[in-house]
């Protein structure tokens, strides 16, 4: 699974597979119906779906003479729970270290140095 994680992880990094995505979360679609949307040839987006493929995020299917692409929900869903396993981690890094310097959020940073600006000018008149 390590494999098609890396491969899933690689192939939404290009933004013409990310778009085809997209338009396959809408529906199953054949690779004609893909190329319209894009200013690319049917070639190109079968190369694309056949990267999509083998990352395990796309499945194909005949339907007489077209082959009908759509989301492999395995595949997304092992790259949904990595990304929602290392945001998890981020958040957690954050209230680990947002505990250990309470003082320090932006917020208070700001009010500090409002603070400290209002009574240099006082101490200037």
């Amino acid at each position: 699974m390590e494999t098609n994680l890396h491969q899933g992880l690689q192939a939404i990094g290009d933004p013409t597979r990310l778009a085809i995505l997209r338009h396959l979360a809408e529906g199953p679609l054949p690779v004609a119906r893909l190329a319209e949307r894009f200013p690319l040839t049917r070639p190109a987006i079968s190369q694309h779906l056949q990267v999509l493929k083998h990352a395990g995020l796309v499945s194909d299917q005949h339907r007489g003479t077209q082959r009908l692409y759509r989301i492999d929900g395995a595949g997304v869903e092992a790259l949904k729970a990595h990304f929602d396993a290392l945001w998890s981690s981020v958040l957690a890094d954050f209230r680990l270290a947002a505990e250990r310097h309470p003082d320090s959020s932006p917020v208070s940073e700001k009010k500090h140095a409002r603070r400290h600006v209002k009574r240099s000018t006082r101490s200037a008149r």
